[in-house]
């Protein structure tokens, strides 16, 4: 589908079916490729999410931010404060996650929207900085400083205390109304709120407020001249992103309650933007796509070690095993991030539209393909007509 197209009801009710199926049945499909652990899936729902967001606002309006590990770090700041006054249930953390930090965003969109282009990524790495720097080592009474907000038995959690729910000998876990927040269960939570999420950003895309956006990044001089103030658009998709990341922050609270300013560091907000970019900016799909394969290098090859490369290589002579082994060795490991940053050099240079480009290329080549035998036939049909 065109990113400029306007989908049918049926293309996104297609569009959902097939998410929908992709996503719940991962533990399945996920297994060949020994990612189909917990963890690792909740990963791929929560950083999917924050990459939906963010591609509201990079891929419809073209403004690249450095700054939207912020609003990560708030979401998961507010979550456990949350989990810690009120209730180990996870509706009231989203819900005062999702809009503190979408008033955050609010804030700082206000001021970095004065600026285009490499100004206002330069003021949202900037904001980004400063809130890493406050929750470091300002605002420690709030963030408890590097040692992270986590949670205590002997907190009030008085939503939890009026229903009548007994602290236990060991910290509290968090829950969806009794259903635990960690594990397959957690999984599963996870999955659902992307569901919905991607279906939001959908139905963002293919409305006239999306529309407006496109117009934005395809020309805002001459959007201001017809008559639009493009600044309440692009303020509204900034909220958004916002929202959506607050949103993911808070989930990652879920899943491990425990709040840290590394999370509003500015290598977070470069891991969305290479999501982001890697998977496709602008489609609907691409952000999800390469969430998985980022964050499936990150867990998987990460893990790698010598042992292992020469275990996989056990089946070759030893001096070839060793060669490969040296080779490839720091590539994997700590040097995860040396072939990632390889994979993301070939992308950005043959496939600027991501790996969603590299898909609509494939599919046009083997559709004419297709069609070229069908015009060979027609072509012959009429020059033998023609000499009857």
């Amino acid at each position: 589908m065109s990113n400029t197209q306007i989908a049918t009801p049926r293309q996104e009710l297609l569009y959902m079916v097939v998410l929908s199926a992709v996503v719940l049945t991962m533990p399945l499909w996920l297994q060949p490729f020994g990612a189909a652990y917990p963890d690792l899936m909740q990963k791929f729902m929560i950083f999917g999410i924050f990459a939906i967001g963010y591609n509201i606002l990079f891929g419809l309006t073209g403004y690249l931010s450095f700054g939207h590990a912020a609003f990560l770090g708030v979401g998961s700041y507010t979550a456990v404060w949350s989990f810690k006054l009120l209730s180990m249930n996870v509706v009231p953390a989203i819900i005062f996650a999702t809009l503190l930090a979408g008033l955050f965003a609010w804030l700082i969109g206000f001021v970095s929207l004065r600026r285009s282009g490499i100004y206002f990524s330069i003021l949202t790495l900037a904001f980004a900085q400063m809130s890493y720097n406050l929750a470091y080592s300002v605002l420690t009474p709030i963030t408890n400083g590097e040692t992270g907000l986590q949670l205590n038995q002997a907190d009030p959690r008085v939503i939890d205390r009026m229903a009548g729910i007994e602290a236990t000998s060991g910290l509290p876990n968090t829950n969806l109304f009794g259903l635990e927040g960690t594990g397959y269960t957690g999984f599963y939570i996870c999955a659902i709120i992307l569901i919905v999420a991607f279906f939001i950003s959908m139905r963002i895309f293919h409305s006239p407020f999306g529309m407006k956006l496109r117009a934005i990044k395809s020309n805002q001089t001459r959007m201001s001249y017809t008559g639009y103030n493009t600044r309440p658009y692009l303020l509204t998709a900034f909220i958004i992103s916002g929202m959506y990341a607050g949103l993911a922050g808070s989930l990652l609270a879920m899943t491990d309650p425990l709040a840290g300013a590394e999370r509003m560091q500015w290598t977070a907000s470069g891991e969305v933007v290479l999501m982001t970019i890697f998977g496709g900016a602008g489609t609907l799909i691409g952000p999800l796509l390469g969430t998985g394969i980022i964050k499936y290098l990150e867990n998987i090859f990460s893990a790698f070690n010598d042992s292992v490369l020469h275990n996989m290589f056990s089946f070759l002579p030893d001096w070839l095993n060793d060669i490969l082994t040296a080779i490839i060795s720091p590539f994997v490991g700590e040097g995860w991030q040396l072939l990632l940053g390889i994979v993301f050099m070939l992308i950005v240079i043959f496939l600027p539209g991501g790996l969603m480009e590299g898909y609509g290329k494939i599919s046009r080549m083997i559709r004419d393909r297709r069609q070229k035998p069908a015009d060979d036939g027609s072509s012959d049909t009429q020059h033998s007509t023609g000499e009857v």
